[in-house]
């Protein structure tokens, strides 16, 4: 099933101020709070589905990948929901929207146990063009924290698993309550009962597993994709961390990449370009035969329309450009030379160009519009 536009999900319009994002999340935050709907099934993935388009409509950098990419920017085995995001992951998150707990005051909800969340892993993926044209599933070793076999943990005592402790001081205001997190545990909630041998302070094993990442066609360099859950495990109960991709793209030997285009300097022959020619070419998809129009003037640009990248939205594909260089023989054997010496009063090599010869900042204008 397709994902909703976020933009759609929260009722605004794309140039929302952070303000409007804001007061459109809690808006259906309220309407679809699980402590409204209980047992509500709908009603809670609604609540899931508004917290996914906030998490990335709040974030500046986020938008603004998500306004270019659309949903593609954030898969690549697991987007921000993709089947990882849960409802403490939510309240742990966006604690602010509902004023501190979870709750909304007039639903209940009081005081949410803290879900803690391992850290992120991040490494950098070389794709070639032809991967970046077709989309392609990588599967890399990747070395992340684990719960060692036979580790337990047990409640925390100073904070009763909360994850943070309440102290309330006197002051010349009155009395004042501030929340911090526990130093007994981390935050986390939660100590070691019991740690193998073999496992650090936290009960963790380092451990290497292949993770498949499906990376979408049309991917551009530096853009970061993420794997939800394959980041370093947490403590206890935690959820573990993600995997985050970052995209480097190599270079190809004869293809220049802009956007979604594709350039391709071909160099024809002298008697290619006066004759006539047909010549076969790469493209990212495979090989394609090209014609050579008789009498072709170096410069003049073929479009090969739909053998570019892709875009990663999935709307449009670009297309190939293909730049003639018509190529000038630097040395001639003496009967050659003779031959173009004769040429040089002939009307058929005297230049004549047309209307339709565009100049070298004509051609850059098209290029640029």
């Amino acid at each position: 099933m397709a994902k909703r536009d976020y933009y759609d999900i929260l009722g605004i319009s794309k140039s929302a101020s952070a303000a409007e994002i804001k007061k459109a999340y809690r808006k259906m935050a309220v309407k679809y709070h699980p402590d409204k709907n209980p047992d509500d099934k709908a009603a809670e993935e609604k609540f899931k589905e508004a917290a996914e388009a906030y998490e990335v409509l709040s974030d500046p950098d986020k938008k603004a990948r998500y306004d270019q990419f659309g949903h593609q920017a954030f898969e690549g085995g697991g987007g921000f929901g993709g089947g990882g995001m849960n409802m403490d992951d939510i309240f742990s998150q966006f604690g602010d929207i509902f004023g501190g707990g979870g709750g909304f005051g007039g639903f209940g909800g009081g005081q949410r146990q803290r879900v803690m969340k391992g850290s992120n892993l991040r490494i950098r993926v070389k794709l070639t063009l032809e991967e970046i044209a077709t989309g392609v599933e990588k599967k890399v070793k990747v070395k992340r924290k684990k719960q060692a076999k036979g580790v337990t943990y047990k409640t925390c005592s100073v904070c009763n698993g909360q994850g943070q402790v309440t102290r309330v001081t006197n002051t010349i205001l009155g009395r004042m309550q501030t929340a911090a997190p526990c130093n007994t545990c981390g935050g986390t909630g939660q100590t070691i009962d019991n740690r193998p041998a073999n496992s650090d302070s936290q009960g963790f094993v380092v451990e290497e597993e292949t993770v498949s990442i499906k990376i979408p066609a049309g991917v551009v360099d530096g853009m970061q994709l993420k794997v939800t859950g394959k980041g370093n495990a947490a403590p206890g109960n935690g959820i573990s961390g993600d995997l985050l991709v970052a995209i480097t793209e190599e270079t190809h030997p004869t293809l220049q990449r802009e956007g979604d285009n594709l350039h391709y300097d071909l160099y024809v022959s002298l008697p290619d370009a006066i004759l006539g020619s047909s010549i076969e070419i790469e493209t990212v998809t495979g090989k394609v035969r090209l014609k050579i129009e008789a009498g072709v003037q170096s410069g003049k640009i073929l479009r090969l329309r739909g053998k570019g990248i892709p875009n990663v939205n999935g709307y449009s594909r670009g297309d190939l450009l293909v730049h003639i260089n018509v190529w000038t023989p630097k040395t001639l054997s003496k009967e050659q030379k003779k031959f173009f010496e004769k040429m040089k009063s002939d009307e058929h090599f005297t230049p004549k160009p047309e209307s339709s010869d565009k100049s070298f900042f004509e051609k850059v204008k098209d290029m640029f519009s």
